[in-house]
């Protein structure tokens, strides 16, 4: 939209020798126009006194008595010979209110005239543009007057018998074309009303598919940020669920991963950026993507944590923003563990011939970005030759229980998931059912991401 440009004194409409002109029709609602005229004509009168007095000094004309206040539509009429105007009296729009039609002989009083309240322009394509000449466009002007008038209606006046120069201005951009001699009132109403309508159409269409694309884009932009498992030749099966806690968004603060090096070992993460914003995702795709590269050049546990610190600090916005993360290495074999914590909650293990429990977490380190040179040890943890091992963030805790102030917790979770394994709930279906029965309790949707992730090794 262009920049409303500060109305100087325009050349009045009666030292144009422009012949009474009349109103228009179509465009905004009553309320809405009758607003837009209110608003605009307060901002005149309090840069120029006069303009409540006499319209004709910034070149508005105010048809059959009415003042401008009660104006439903604003034209713009472009014409270098005003005494030849092709404006009829007795056009009125289709609430019957008449228009305010403002003149200008050439672009730049055009350009000066043209402000947000203007709903249609009428302009004549033998008008000249600026620095055409003979062998130029002779569209020209028309290109000119749409590119400075990108969200405003526009007809074309041409000359009788010129259809083929009136169709093709259509194709570059006018709303119709109108023959300057066969003008009537009834055919200028319905023109201009068709005008603005379709104007305001092709905006909203427009407005729709560029946000259908914008989403559509993003979409495809965070489903290629949620990370693929790299499992192969691994027997262990795994299972994720993953939901974020802004509205309408696929990726949150949380992240997590899985890969198997070449030596058999099979790392897992999961992590929590503090925050819920695009700014907090992006910074946790980063850290997973870092974490996979560091896993795959051999590095775990205390060095891992401790390089991983050091890609937040760089990459943070904020000296605030922390990382909570949890690393497991499992064993070629299967049945031992590795765990490091820094800040995280810790993991549940399941296994048949015991009660769903967490693993210890008495050497929990600090969260990442917290403290300088921190430490985060690596704990040997048993797993025995058949279990599950959930790895989840806070966001699965921390929802309410009814409508009261306590939370779910990690006991609260503990049983839930006992519960679930006990009715034959595995894999995804274990996971699906857990998130969804963590929002039940929550009456309704949780506030925070929820990241959970399952390996299971069955013999």
């Amino acid at each position: 939209m262009p920049v409303p440009v500060p109305r100087q004194r325009a050349i009045p409409a009666v030292e144009c020798g422009q012949a009474q002109a009349a109103p228009a029709v179509g465009g905004p609602s009553k309320e809405e126009a009758t607003r837009t005229d209110d608003r605009n004509d307060h901002r005149d009168e309090a840069k120029n006194p006069t303009v409540g007095d006499d319209a004709a000094t910034n070149g508005d004309r105010v048809l059959h008595g009415v003042s401008a206040a009660h104006t439903n539509l604003t034209l713009l009429l472009i014409e270098d010979d005003p005494a030849a105007a092709p404006i009829v009296p007795g056009l009125i729009d289709s609430a019957g209110k008449p228009i305010r039609v403002r003149t200008a002989r050439n672009l730049t009083e055009a350009e000066r005239l043209l402000t947000d309240d203007v709903h249609c322009i009428l302009l004549d394509l033998a008008l000249p543009a600026p620095g055409r000449t003979a062998d130029d466009d002779e569209l020209a002007v028309l290109r000119h007057v749409l590119k400075l008038a990108p969200r405003h209606a526009v007809l074309a006046l041409t000359a009788s018998g010129d259809a083929e120069r009136g169709a093709q201005a259509v194709r570059v951009g006018a709303q119709d074309y109108l023959f300057r001699d066969e003008l009537d009132g009834r055919l200028l109403s319905r023109a201009i009303r068709y005008a603005v309508e379709r104007k305001r159409s092709d905006t909203a269409e427009r407005r729709l598919a560029e946000g259908k694309l914008r989403a559509q884009e993003n979409a495809r932009l965070e489903r290629g940020l949620l990370p693929t498992p790299l499992l192969e030749g691994s027997p262990l099966r795994f299972a994720a669920r993953y939901r974020p806690g802004r509205s309408r968004a696929l990726l949150g603060g949380d992240f997590y991963d899985t890969v198997r090096t070449p030596d058999g070992t099979v790392h897992a993460m999961i992590g929590d950026v503090c925050g819920h914003g695009p700014d907090e995702a992006a910074l946790g795709v980063e850290l997973r993507i870092a974490w996979r590269a560091l896993t795959l050049a051999g590095l775990c546990g205390d060095e891992l944590l401790n390089t991983l610190q050091q890609v937040l600090e760089h990459e943070r916005d904020d000296d605030e923003i922390f990382a909570t993360l949890c690393t497991v290495d499992i064993a070629p074999d299967g049945r031992r563990a590795g765990l490091c914590l820094a800040g995280h909650p810790a993991p549940l293990i399941a296994r048949p011939d015991r009660p769903a429990r967490l693993l210890p977490y008495d050497n929990n380190g600090p969260a990442l970005g917290l403290l300088p040179g921190a430490r985060w040890p690596r704990m040997q943890v048993e797993l025995g030759a058949q279990w599950s091992l959930m790895l989840y963030t806070d966001g699965l805790i921390e929802g309410r229980v009814g409508e009261g102030r306590e939370r779910l917790g990690q006991d609260g979770m503990v049983e839930m998931i006992r519960r679930q394994l006990a009715s034959g709930l595995q894999g995804e279906d274990l996971l699906r059912a857990a998130v969804n029965e963590v929002r039940e309790l929550n009456g309704g949707e949780l506030t925070d991401d929820v990241a959970v992730v399952l390996l299971d090794r069955v013999p």
